[in-house]
């Protein structure tokens, strides 16, 4: 595609194939949107929401698919099942596309593509979905409970039946429904020495802007924020006043509870956010090692450190898994936000409920546990070990947690209430772990615990 030439439903195939090749959606739809800055809000909208819902609702349009095609959906090629797959979700999602579009730009698209042979398949398919689209009956609630909830909200069956078994129906219902929720994005307010009237402050700056702003919940510094185009075109975001972040993650500097002056390591720190908090909460005093394993990670923390001016954060390479002697029994706090499945951001990444199986879920505890042996080594006696994950899988969860429990008995759980909001009080958060779940809490899914050596 050249600049004068670029078709939005084109460049959501482009990305739609590079999610399908293995990029998170996210980045594949920033980079996209970047290198043609140029097009119109609502085009650049368009885009964006022909993408997520696509991917979203994957299995449910595979489900329609299968049912007007005489294909199936796993042979089709790749550039024909994902124009279909847009097309599908045009048809079902988008009323204010008509039908005769839809049909008509995914048959231009295919005989762009250098498929003009299957232009009559691809008319004929979405033609019979426009018509008897309606038609096609989801799978039974009575008779066959996962195949219906895995269709209606489109996620794997392994799935389904993995938080069927751990939290029953009606909340499992709720989470899946909850991924499907268009989300405004959350900001994290920098207070300057605790100042509440900072958050007016920015608040105030955003809607001058044109932003959409919502107080967000359980914490007064967190914002929601929606109806801007640029993240960067914010004077609050290029002044460093606030730093995207989701209310879970602030609640690990809350838990932390850093003192002016404390050590802190952040193990696995990019993009940076929970560093930074980290850093703002001593109000600029003390020094926090944010460490990720690649320079292109540890950039991503640096320029965070630069927009933010945050003096007292320092972003170094280092592999967490690997013991740092020069670290041991220093550190008055460390963070181990380790690697995981991340089932808690599948509505911010919903590619994700697609790559998932119980061998990869059995390398990453095994690779959680490593890191929470150096993370452990790394605390000073009467120190703070935070362990955390943007994941609802117990396995990862409260199984490491009691795992790591049994294998350093110089640490014990601490209780969370003290530094929670009330709301968020709960018999776990008295021992001293909290596990929250999306469409239960208002809040990505996410693990926290705090240990005291």
């Amino acid at each position: 595609m050249t600049i004068n030439t670029v078709n939005g439903r084109e460049l959501a195939l482009m990305i739609l194939l590079e999610i399908e090749e293995g990029e998170q959606s996210n980045t594949a739809i920033r980079n996209a949107l970047t290198r043609y800055q140029f097009l119109p809000k609502q085009e650049r909208a368009f885009i964006t929401r022909l993408c997520e819902g696509t991917l979203e609702y994957r299995l449910y349009i595979d489900y329609i698919l299968n049912r007007f095609s005489s294909i199936s959906v796993d042979r089709m090629k790749p550039v024909i099942r994902e124009i279909l797959r847009m097309g599908i979700y045009q048809l079902r999602f988008m009323d204010n596309v008509p039908d005769s579009a839809v049909v008509n730009e995914a048959v231009k698209l295919a005989q762009k593509k250098g498929f003009y042979n299957l232009k009559s398949f691809v008319n004929g398919v979405l033609r019979s979905c426009a018509r008897e689209g309606d038609a096609v009956s989801l799978p039974s609630r009575e008779e066959n409970l996962t195949g219906y909830l895995s269709i209606r909200y489109s996620m794997p069956e392994e799935l389904v039946n993995r938080w069927l078994r751990a939290y029953g129906e009606e909340t499992t219902e709720k989470i899946l429904a909850d991924f499907l929720k268009e989300k405004p994005l959350t900001v994290r307010c920098r207070l300057l020495r605790n100042d509440v009237s900072t958050v007016e402050a920015i608040k105030k700056s955003l809607e001058d802007q044109g932003v959409t702003v919502q107080q967000a919940p359980y914490l007064p510094y967190a914002l929601r924020i929606s109806g801007f185009d640029h993240l960067l075109a914010l004077e609050a975001f290029l002044k460093g006043r606030i730093q995207v972040q989701d209310v879970s993650s602030m609640l690990v500097a809350e838990a932390a509870a850093p003192e002016k002056g404390d050590y802190c390591i952040d193990l696995c720190a990019a993009p940076g956010g929970k560093s930074l908090h980290l850093g703002d909460k001593m109000e600029g005093y003390g020094t926090v090692e944010a460490r990720d394993l690649t320079p292109a990670k540890a950039a991503l923390i640096e320029e965070n450190i630069a927009r933010t001016n945050s003096l007292n954060v320092q972003a170094r390479v280092m592999d967490a898994t690997v013991f740092d002697v020069e670290s041991e029994c220093l550190a008055d706090i460390v963070l181990a936000d380790v690697p995981c499945s991340g089932f808690g951001v599948i509505g911010k990444k919903p590619e994700i409920k697609y790559r998932t199986g119980k061998q990869k879920i059995e390398e990453l505890v095994h690779l959680q546990r490593k890191i929470l042996d150096r993370a452990a080594e790394y605390v000073k006696p009467r120190g703070t070990l935070i362990f955390s994950t943007c994941t609802i899988c117990q396995e990862e969860n409260e199984d490491n947690m009691l795992w790591f429990l049994q294998s350093h008995p110089a640490f014990h759980l601490e209780s969370l209430d003290p530094f929670l909001p009330e709301e968020l009080h709960s018999e776990s958060t008295g021992l001293g772990y909290l596990q929250l779940l999306p469409g239960v809490h208002d809040t990505d899914g996410f693990f926290l615990a705090k240990f005291r050596r």
